[in-house]
């Protein structure tokens, strides 16, 4: 282990990258030697002193980092992180990982094959409240019943950046795969079938691509889940952000204040509050235990994560963690998403 600093590239300077390059410049683990984005962009304070420049290649070529932050679009992920690791650096990438199951194995055996650490940003493994509710959930058993959404009313700049991802990827698999992956953290058994279905809301999309969408997936044990999400100005904000998971035992749910807004980033992750229902029932047939509600107060806001995120990217890279089982799920969560939306454009279950 070496308190040499980690010398990072990053690439894609929207809501996300910025607010790893933060993590970057905050951490003295790291170094920025450049940012990368195909236009000038406004950047906040602290990093108003770094060029930017328009390609990564170049910017690998020029700098020879020791690691790529890659928060690009995300039909350009594969390449950028396959180019990166070849050229020796470690590489954290935005999810999803790639846009087929196909270039997502690309990148994991590219990353086997150069010794390089992958971490993919399955930001909620770093976030405290969603390792208690995972816990929670597994210390009831199951098989389970997942019910989870993130459906995003927006507008103005932030519809804009919808409708460009758009051009990639759907709402259920780019936001679907952190919801996938946490019902997979919980369920010990594989997915073997997924159907879905979706709807074009609007004519300012692509008309092969639609702006709601919603999934099913079956588990081998009988669990089932489902992930509904959605983005664009018609979108409604009543119960946008379900998440519950019920089970033999009972069921934990998160409980969100009712003045939460799909448009706030910080709604996306934050708990509040998690409730914990017992099933269990006395000879009166009522409930033996009351419900228990954890506060979640203080919890870690969306740029406290991203700092979390990176300093595990940081620990990754100087501890030599095994990733393995980290870029493996990462597959598992895209493959089930995916196979989603071949549904929704087929209209038939797709087997795993």
């Amino acid at each position: 282990m070496t308190d040499t600093p980690i010398r990072i590239v990053v690439a894609g300077l929207g809501n996300m990258g910025r607010s790893h390059a933060l993590a970057y410049h905050t951490n003295p683990g790291f170094e920025i030697t450049a940012l990368v984005n195909r236009s000038a962009v406004d950047l906040p304070d602290p990093l108003a002193g770094h060029a930017i420049l328009p390609s990564l290649e170049d910017a690998i070529a020029e700098h020879q980092p020791d690691a790529v932050s890659i928060n690009t679009y995300s039909d350009s992920h594969a390449d950028f992180a396959i180019s990166a690791m070849e050229a020796g650096a470690h590489v954290f990438v935005e999810k999803p990982l790639a846009t087929t199951v196909d270039d997502a194995r690309r990148v994991v055996d590219c990353a086997v094959a150069n010794d390089r650490k992958l971490v993919v940003g399955y930001i909620l493994r770093h976030h405290p409240s969603w390792i208690r509710l995972i816990e929670e959930a597994r210390n009831l058993g199951g098989p389970y019943v997942f019910r989870m959404n993130l459906n995003q009313q927006s507008s103005g700049a932030t519809w804009q950046t919808h409708k460009q991802l758009m051009r990639s990827t759907s709402p259920i698999v780019d936001c679907g795969v952190h919801y996938v992956d946490v019902m997979c953290q919980i369920v010990d058994a594989r997915p073997v079938e997924v159907r879905g279905m979706g709807v074009r809301l609007s004519d300012e999309i692509d008309p092969q691509m639609y702006n709601y969408g919603h999934l099913q997936v079956l588990f081998e044990d009988g669990s089932v889940g489902w992930y509904e999400a959605a983005w664009g100005p018609m979108i409604s904000e009543t119960a946008f952000f379900v998440k519950d998971v019920m089970s033999p035992g009972g069921c934990v749910s998160i409980v969100m204040d009712e003045s939460a807004k799909s448009d706030d980033i910080d709604t996306h992750t934050k708990t509040q509050r998690i409730r914990v229902h017992r099933a269990e029932t006395g000879a009166d047939g009522r409930f033996t235990t009351p419900d228990a509600l954890f506060s979640m107060e203080g919890e870690p806001d969306h740029q406290e994560l991203c700092d979390r995120e990176q300093a595990y990217f940081l620990k990754a890279i100087r501890d030599d963690i095994d990733l393995s089982r980290h870029m493996e799920d990462a597959i598992r969560s895209l493959g089930v998403c995916l196979a989603a939306d071949e549904s929704v454009r087929t209209g038939n279950p797709v087997k795993l």
